[in-house]
């Protein structure tokens, strides 16, 4: 209860800052469509030329663009801004604050990953699942209760790994404080936008199991069309779990190399 308290403050918190200025939701609304045109308009550009890309029609890779929008904007609304505070440009690593986070009775982990939020990406997050349910209705599938189930848990899975991820990428920082690895994240994370199934084998094996973006977006689609094998949901699943031990295993160690502003 105490960790649900101090995250509804977070949320309180995050929220006043947004609030301050009215122009801000202006500006994430029109980004939020912008993002949005940009990816659908693409979509029919490449579908108005061919029927299928790999098995993938254009209502299954609509849903994928949903699920990408919708991981895209849980790790703008609760995952990414509270990284990017600690390691990112101008971030506590880089300045050396780092030592008032550390200092508080609560887990480092905890207090780094959930204490920046921004609400405004609960436009993104609308839009996104919006996206996924136009998507859906497209695809003409009659779908159950264990399907959307199935869904929901391929979805958790794939948020427990981009959180991984970046966890993994933010670790880094603390050898090399003068580069953005997260931008190198970002970069990666582009490449969620398309089928697993569009990349050549020795890369789509990377993302899958070595840099898993892929199991972001691509993974929870398949479980929704029934086209995911049970054995590697589990083993996605385990994945996941190993993932989350080895970067909260690497960023506490990576704690050790931190070098406060005052020493």
């Amino acid at each position: 209860m105490h960790y649900l308290r101090m995250i509804a403050q977070f949320i309180r918190v995050s929220a006043k800052e947004e609030t301050a200025y009215a122009l801000n939701f202006w500006i994430s609304l029109v980004h939020a469509l912008l993002n949005l045109a940009g990816g659908v308009i693409g979509l029919l550009v490449l579908f108005n030329q061919v029927t299928a890309i790999q098995g993938w029609n254009f209502a299954s890779t609509l849903a994928l663009l949903g699920v990408y929008l919708t991981a895209s904007a849980l790790r703008n609304l609760f995952i990414g801004p509270s990284l990017e505070s600690l390691a990112g440009m101008e971030g506590e690593v880089w300045v050396g604050t780092l030592d008032f986070s550390l200092l508080r009775p609560v887990n480092i982990q905890f207090l780094a990953s959930l204490r920046k939020w921004r609400l405004f990406a609960l436009i993104d997050l609308a839009l996104g699942l919006a996206v996924l349910f136009i998507a859906l209705l497209r695809t003409g599938l009659q779908f159950t209760l264990p399907y959307l189930l199935n869904f929901a848990f391929t979805m958790l899975i794939g948020i427990a790994v981009l959180y991984a991820v970046l966890l993994f990428f933010t670790a880094l920082v603390f050898w090399s404080p003068g580069f953005l690895y997260t931008w190198v994240f970002d970069g990666l994370f582009q490449m969620a936008r398309y089928p697993l199934g569009l990349y050549p084998g020795w890369l789509k094996l990377v993302l899958t199991w070595i840099i898993p973006v892929g199991v972001i977006t691509t993974v929870p689609v398949q479980a929704l069309t029934g086209s995911l094998p049970p054995l590697t949901q589990l083993a996605l699943l385990v994945q996941a779990v190993l993932l989350i031990g080895g970067a909260s295993w690497l960023f506490h160690r990576a704690l050790r190399r931190y070098n406060s502003a005052s020493s």
